[in-house]
């Protein structure tokens, strides 16, 4: 598993431990537990505390973007998983704007396939998808 891909990995699994228990335990110390049990020593901490952070401190944004473009599913009808992957790769699009926006779209949606349900992929792709059309990102050469 490529760095970056593993590091996605851990910031959705913090994201969703603390979205699941009702944002209200520090989510700084739920990322360090995970990089402690899932990757050891991880040369790309700085970029799971960059998503987590990220997404914790724009929430409000990005979950007003994901209501956009996905109308029919209010936000806390969205199942969790598909949430907190969403709230990455809006953050990666519209925030952060590091590495292209495909390969921010495909990174979400590879991470809404593994964890997410039989339809998460292409919810994913969907959303993110309109998000990437309607905004005009431009990709980076």
């Amino acid at each position: 598993m490529a760095n970056r891909h593993l590091s996605r990995t851990i910031a959705m699994q913090s994201l969703f431990e603390w979205d699941f228990n009702g944002r209200d335990e520090d989510l700084a110390g739920i990322v360090k537990n995970h990089i402690k049990e899932f990757s050891g020593a991880n040369e790309e901490s700085s970029f799971i505390f960059e998503l987590a952070d990220g997404v914790q401190k724009n929430l409000p944004a990005i979950d007003e973007i994901i209501t956009k473009h996905a109308p029919e599913w209010p936000i806390d009808q969205i199942p969790p998983v598909d949430r907190n992957v969403l709230r990455i790769g809006v953050y990666e699009l519209m925030f952060l704007k590091q590495v292209p926006p495909k390969v921010a779209i495909n990174e979400a949606v590879e991470l809404g396939k593994t964890f997410g349900g039989e339809s998460s992929g292409k919810f994913v792709n969907g959303v993110l998808g309109a998000l990437y059309k309607e905004a005009g990102i431009e990709e980076k050469a």
